[in-house]
């Protein structure tokens, strides 16, 4: 077990440039046209929005440039795709990092931190990628139904699409699962943590966290690290065991069970943000700075470990 407490707790941050406000407003965009144009985005009792949801993803990758695939697999009777766009390596093209964000919902939630953030920071790092020539391969993909009845079950669409990587053999050096990255707070009390680590954690939501299991605590010890070495905002990073709840819950487990090392990116979504899962989880409540923030850090850790030999 390994944590990294976040730092840069109380520092305050330093002033937005021009290309920050750019991504902030291209990340607003994105989250607003899911959370609002088009709201709910559950098999359950909207799946005509959640196929809405596919085909604006679908088509914002292809306008940045790359040829999506679809993964088509029947759920509850209801046909569902998970989307896939990679940008080659040209150097070690075997080893692939992917980068995954599940665009569904809770029913009756927009679920715009859960999961619209995430889906639009994996618009952002397509449209980052699609302008380099990274040495590893880079793989992008949204999922069906991470959210329950579907999640941790065979309909789960992150377990659909890990199960196929593994069946084609291929070498999948790390995967990111970009849940829930939005939601901050400044307030004392704000943060919680599950059981027993709150008495020694730091009780101010404004930091984001890079979340493994024990298995997968070296590639989280090294993203904390190369966050904390790009981008000065607050952040921190845990490997603990996958019965802490919390630890498991989004798609990174799906490749966890595949023997696959992977992490979750997150704003700890129920340990903060009182609107998690509710019908009042809106733009409103996400600060775009503090996102863009996040995302333009993950771009330069990304882009590192994409061209590291």
């Amino acid at each position: 077990m390994w944590i990294h407490w976040p730092t840069q707790i109380g520092q305050p941050l330093p002033p937005a440039d021009a290309a920050l406000d750019r991504l902030a407003r291209q990340l607003r965009q994105d989250v607003e046209v899911l959370a609002e144009q088009i709201g709910p985005r559950s098999l359950l009792d909207r799946p005509d929005r959640l196929a809405q949801a596919a085909q604006y993803i679908q088509q914002r990758l292809e306008k940045l440039g790359y040829q999506v695939t679809r993964q088509e697999y029947s759920a509850w009777g209801h046909q569902v795709a998970n989307l896939a766009a990679q940008r080659p390596g040209h150097s070690r093209p075997d080893q692939i990092l992917l980068l995954g964000a599940h665009y569904d919902t809770v029913a009756g939630s927009p679920g715009a931190d859960d999961n619209a953030t995430g889906v639009a920071a994996l618009l952002a790092l397509a449209e980052r990628f699609a302008q380099t020539r990274p040495s590893r391969t880079v793989r992008l993909v949204a999922f069906a139904n991470e959210e329950p009845p579907f999640f941790q079950t065979q309909a789960m669409g992150s377990f659909v699409y890990a199960q196929e990587c593994r069946r084609r053999g291929e070498h999948i050096v790390a995967m990111f699962s970009l849940e829930s990255l939005g939601y901050y707070c400044l307030e004392p009390g704000s943060q919680e943590y599950p059981v027993p680590f709150g008495w020694m954690a730091p009780n101010v939501g404004n930091f984001i966290a890079f979340i493994g299991n024990q298995r997968s605590e070296l590639l989280v010890r090294h993203v904390t690290a190369l966050f904390e070495q790009r981008e000065q905002f607050p952040s921190g990073g845990a490997a603990l065991p996958e019965l802490v709840p919390g630890v498991a819950f989004s798609d990174h487990w799906a490749f966890w069970e595949q023997g696959y090392p992977a992490l979750m990116v997150t704003d700890t979504a129920m340990y903060r943000n009182p609107f998690y899962h509710t019908a009042e989880d809106k733009p409103a409540i996400i600060d775009w700075d503090r996102l863009a923030r996040v995302v333009r850090g993950l771009c330069a850790v990304l882009e590192t470990l994409a061209g590291e030999d």
